[in-house]
């Protein structure tokens, strides 16, 4: 008598850390800009705010292109898609490597700003047909670390390299970076099985926006839109708060913004943990205590320990919201539109960044940097009350059906 055995699928440890080495040098690339933006303003002759829309030209890229993209390709084989649009990375590091002129940077940037739309619709989904819907917390928490290391390191590093060998060899290396993952990525990087949709004979095929899961999709979307946004208007101008009215020395400036970047790691690591078994609670709780930290540093601005000591549970709170988000978009979004939905959630990202920067800049014109953090304590409870209420729509709408 042969006995059955029962054969679990292993964790994909490879695959989730190939995507993870792309996130890491797709958010290094994104951001590298902000660390030579002095280097580049002066070797092009142009203004450093002109070199700072570099970034706004890159997330308006992303935010214009990545739905029809994620549309347009959602028939493409994934790791075939994943390989092109890392070769069309490697086109835009160079072309910014080798531009001549403020313009031909710009026309490079573009072009970057439509690969990475596109690479984040594909590795936002990837993750989702790689493991089953019980570990897409920890699976997610780990590819999201490639983001959270290019904030820590990445950047920095690419900073530091732009200023020792110039900057234009820093996009060139970022370059020659993506190229060997490519290759790494082509024999590693795992194919994965999508969901195909079969029609039964004579039946329509509905159009994506009337997906069931499309409410759930909408409302992640729109509670991202309002916690970055919150962030944004903030974070943005850290340095400066930290500066003046906290009291911090400018050169320890990047060893406290270090010390945020370590501890949203511990965020995000925590994350891989509440996001699989308290889905709900977890991404709230989390969202609770931003608010309640930032209201800290708002009401105490002038005492650096306070301040700082509070920016470490802000931190460790922030930084693994956004991964809870994303898990939470694949838990919810169907397969049919797993991709499209991926795409419309870094859109979302991208506005927040953009809209959060600019709203910052406004207060600042007007007001005084004070009134910032209270200014994302308001939007981060929008989020809250939004996030709650959209839920329990969505959870009865879903029990109607």
């Amino acid at each position: 008598m042969i006995q059955g055995t029962t054969t679990t699928k292993p964790f994909p440890w490879t695959g989730l850390f190939v995507l993870s080495a792309l996130i890491f040098t797709s958010v290094t690339s994104e951001f590298l800009p902000t660390g030579l933006l002095p280097d580049i303003a002066r070797d092009l002759k142009v203004s450093e705010s002109q070199v700072g829309l570099l970034i706004t030209i890159f997330a308006a890229t992303v935010v214009v292109s990545a739905a029809p993209l994620a549309t347009l390709t959602r028939r493409f084989p994934r790791k075939h898609l994943v390989i092109t649009v890392l070769f069309i990375f490697i086109i835009a590091n160079v072309g910014a490597a080798v531009a001549p002129t403020y313009e031909l940077l710009a026309a490079a940037r573009i072009l970057g700003g439509l690969a990475h739309g596109l690479f984040w619709a594909v590795v936002g989904g990837y993750t989702g047909y790689l493991v089953p819907k019980k570990q897409l917390g920890r699976a997610v928490a780990i590819t999201a670390g490639g983001g959270t290391a290019a904030f820590i390191l990445g950047v920095p590093v690419g900073t530091a390299l732009g200023h020792a060998v110039g900057w234009r060899l820093a996009f060139a290396a970022i370059a020659v970076v993506i190229l060997a993952l490519t290759l790494v990525a082509g024999r590693l990087l795992p194919h994965v099985d999508r969901h195909v949709e079969v029609l039964a004979t004579g039946e329509i095929p509905l159009p994506l926006r009337r997906d069931k899961t499309v409410p759930g999709v909408v409302l992640i979307c729109l509670t991202v839109v309002l916690l970055m946004l919150g962030h944004n208007i903030f974070y943005t101008y850290i340095a400066p708060f930290l500066i003046s009215p906290v009291g911090v020395d400018a050169s320890a400036v990047a060893g406290v913004l270090f010390l945020y970047g370590g501890a949203g790691a511990i965020g995000l690591a925590l994350a891989g943990f509440l996001a699989d078994r308290f889905p709900r609670a977890g991404l709230v709780g989390a969202l609770v205590l931003v608010a309640i930290s930032v209201l800290v540093i708002g009401l105490y601005p002038t005492m650096p320990v306070i301040v700082i000591g509070t920016m470490v549970i802000w931190s460790i709170a922030f930084g693994g919201a956004p991964a809870m988000l994303q898990t939470r978009m694949l838990h919810t979004a169907s397969p049919r539109i797993r991709d499209v939905a991926s795409a419309y959630l870094t859109t979302s990202f991208n506005i927040a960044i953009g809209g959060g920067a600019a709203i910052g800049a406004l207060l600042l014109d007007r007001t005084d940097i004070t009134v910032l953090p209270f200014v994302d304590v308001a939007i981060t409870l929008a989020a809250i009350v939004v996030f709650l209420i959209g839920d329990g729509i969505v959870r009865r709408r879903l029990a109607a059906r």
